[in-house]
């Protein structure tokens, strides 16, 4: 999400920008999410392209319409294996890209070198986080993070760009956020629907700097999340939506994840990642400190060794490395 006024190009320039990428190397593939990153280039400056094959669901008209006569939604098959009443094919399904689209494609232009070690393979570690670390590594790394790493937040808070995606926004310049569908969802899949609540204020980098004077605010945005995505999304019920926070965030200013519980989040729904906002609340009102809050609590997650938290920071100073 470059901010750069030359990088913000129309829909039309945007389809011509991608197809002059030009491959170089395989940078990560997932076979349970079904995708792929590749590095590659575009006018010689590095750039990544990430690609998920899209979801079947229930109430995909235009898939299930196309399977229900063979002939006509599957364009070449083969039979791979059969035994007894059972038998497996593969097969290439006859797409469009308005009602059928094969896969989502996201375009990273120009990739830093961090975009490179975050989309490429890596092992990770479990860093248990204490108060000390915190403020010895974490903070001064935060610090570094934020400013012009982050303008393109400033820019989704400023309408400046994405304004159109908007499903809601409480504009208070201290209480208020805004909710908009996270780019990973293709803004069709009820199954999957994932929307990212962005805060207005900017004074809280992640969950260390909120303390038990935040708790009210927590409980509000929170009700008020859950009320707009099930207005805007009437399909899906208050309990069908799960609402949660990253530590490690991935960015560094306060924001909030909001999934169906359905869909498969991977490790950012899992534990060492996600903390949900209302166990989140129910922490701090237990909290006997009114200041600090989590600055003085201990956390453990997932970190990967390509990381410039990991190589610059924790991997000097954690044992066993």
């Amino acid at each position: 999400m470059a901010s750069d006024e030359a990088h913000d190009f129309t829909s039309v320039e945007s389809v011509q920008l991608i197809r002059q990428f030009q491959f170089e190397r395989v940078l990560n593939h997932d076979t349970r999410s079904k995708s792929i990153s590749i590095l590659g280039a575009i006018d010689s400056t590095p750039a990544i392209l990430a690609a998920e094959k899209t979801a079947f669901t229930p109430h995909d008209e235009a898939a299930i319409a196309n399977l229900q006569t063979v002939e006509n939604g599957i364009s070449s098959i083969r039979l791979l294996d059969r035994n007894d009443i059972y038998r497996w094919y593969m097969a290439v399904l006859v797409q469009d890209l308005e009602t059928l689209p094969g896969a989502k494609v996201s375009l990273i232009w120009p990739a830093t070198k961090a975009h490179i070690e975050k989309y490429g393979k890596q092992r990770r570690r479990m860093v248990r986080e204490t108060p000390e670390l915190y403020r010895k590594i974490l903070f001064p790394h935060i610090e570094k993070m934020r400013g012009d790493r982050i303008q393109w937040v400033y820019n989704i808070l400023s309408h400046k760009v994405e304004a159109d995606r908007i499903v809601y926004e409480n504009p208070d310049p201290q209480e208020g956020f805004i909710l908009l569908p996270d780019l990973k969802w293709d803004r069709t899949t009820m199954d999957s629907v994932y929307l990212v609540a962005i805060v207005h204020r900017r004074d809280i980098a992640s969950i260390r700097d909120l303390n038990k004077s935040h708790i009210a605010w927590l409980k509000s945005v929170d009700s008020e999340i859950i009320q707009a995505a099930t207005q805007k999304y009437s399909a899906i019920s208050s309990t069908q939506l799960r609402v949660y926070v990253h530590y490690l965030p991935s960015y560094y200013h306060f924001h909030i994840h909001v999934t169906n519980v359905e869909h498969d989040a991977g490790d950012g729904a899992a534990v060492g990642k996600a903390i949900m906002l209302s166990d989140l609340i129910a922490r701090l009102e237990e909290m006997s400190d009114e200041v600090y809050g989590f600055a003085n609590s201990t956390f453990t997650y997932l970190l990967g060794e390509n990381s410039e938290l990991w190589k610059d920071g924790y991997a000097s100073v954690i044992d066993g490395v």
